[in-house]
């Protein structure tokens, strides 16, 4: 081998371990199997989210029995239930080849994605005090916090930093190898696994899922399958990465004082749940 094969080899190999990363399963089913990512630690996460609900809840109910209604629940339906459209998403398109193969680019009916409350439905009055009260809980879990500066600023820098990553000459060349993999089976050639995902001839419910049509499920195995055959995923998990790194550095006060909000929304979630829960 020549020196300039023996460096290009060393790079294609060195290459292929940042992709990988250190404990990443071989088979890529969901986007955790990909890793983190640079800007996760400044984002809101699902912990957050379940803490922040009960903290909330359990301010309302405070707040409701202040307001007369002591047995206000902490998983209350409303009087009459609304109509909920499910929006759904993904960072990569599909990944799981066996959902794929059996349900498309939808989920399994029988196992619903909606959380409706536990709780008994409120009563009319109840139903009056309680707008006030979520607010006022609101309020309460927002102290000390700027939130047109700093509230969630990873996730308003998110839309940027999409655009960026689209550009990336990498990720569009293993989108373009992708595109030619799913076409060569016999499948329409989408741009990107977003368009494959969100094709409309899925025919999406309210609730996001899809119709499962032979024709849908063919084409999310062929995504998946080229997907694995290409590393389309992990190439896409460290296009997002080098671009939300470059952000970062960029903005790195903004970035800081986002954490900062973030870990003070945490601290009064904890002090809520220390002192109610």
């Amino acid at each position: 081998m020549t020196r300039r094969g023996w460096r290009l080899g060393v790079v294609a190999v060195l290459a292929a371990i940042c992709v990988s990363g250190p404990g990443r399963p071989e088979v890529i089913s969901t986007a955790s199997d990909l890793g983190p990512l640079p800007a996760d630690r400044y984002d809101f996460t699902p912990r957050d989210y379940q803490r922040s609900q009960r903290a909330s809840a359990l301010l309302v109910r405070q707040c409701m029995a202040e307001h007369g209604h002591p047995d206000f629940p902490l998983d209350p339906r409303y009087p009459s239930d609304p109509f909920a459209l499910t929006a759904v998403s993904t960072d990569y398109g599909a990944l799981d080849l066996a959902a794929a193969r059996r349900w498309g680019y939808g989920w399994d009916p029988a196992k619903s994605r909606s959380f409706r409350p536990k709780g008994r439905r409120m009563t009319n009055a109840e139903y009056a005090d309680f707008p006030a009260c979520n607010a006022e809980a609101n309020r309460r879990l927002m102290r000390g916090i700027d939130l047109k500066r700093d509230w969630l600023y990873a996730g308003a820098r998110a839309i940027e930093v999409g655009k960026a990553v689209k550009r990336d000459p990498r990720l569009r060349a293993a989108w373009a190898v992708w595109s030619r993999c799913v076409a060569e089976q016999g499948f329409t050639r989408y741009p990107d696994p977003v368009a494959a995902y969100t094709d409309t001839a899925w025919r999406r419910g309210s609730d996001g899922n899809t119709r499962h049509t032979r024709r849908e499920r063919a084409t999310a195995a062929a995504d998946v399958t080229c997907k694995r055959r290409h590393r389309t995923a992990e190439l896409w998990h460290a296009a997002r990465a080098r671009q939300q790194a470059v952000d970062i550095t960029r903005n790195r006060d903004r970035y800081a004082a986002g954490l900062r909000a973030l870990r003070t929304y945490r601290s009064t979630i904890a002090e809520v749940l220390r002192r109610l829960g």
